[in-house]
């Protein structure tokens, strides 16, 4: 949500509608440059949200930071996590990464940039 969060267009109003506005800019964003591409939700989409481009991805739970544990789940599980890239503004889950060797780019350059290159 760090992501979607960067425009104040009023995207609290539909949730749902701002994730699948998300996962389309990130499939075509990834087809595009043919990078890699997980995006975390912290609650599974309903309806649900599916890419054949990108992986979507949710926490098992619905809680605070449900997100940022999987993202650091996904992490561990990952045998270079010095190639993965982490998009957030997070400060503490940004730290949590960091420590996990990946590296982190802030949220609002990257959509920027995302949306440049789109």
């Amino acid at each position: 949500m760090n992501v979607i969060g960067t425009r104040p267009d009023a995207w609290w109003r539909d949730r749902h509608r701002a994730m699948v506005l998300l996962v389309d800019r990130l499939e075509r964003w990834s087809a595009s440059t043919g990078e890699d591409v997980t995006v975390v939700f912290e609650q599974p989409p309903v309806p649900p949200i599916r890419s054949s481009v990108i992986v979507v991805a949710h926490a098992p739970r619905p809680r605070r930071d449900s997100a940022d544990d999987e993202i650091i789940r996904l992490l561990a599980a990952e045998s270079e996590p010095g190639a993965v890239r982490v998009v957030t503004s997070d400060g503490w889950l940004s730290d949590r990464v960091r420590a996990s060797g990946a590296t982190v780019e802030p949220a609002a350059p990257f959509r920027a940039q995302m949306e440049a290159e789109l």
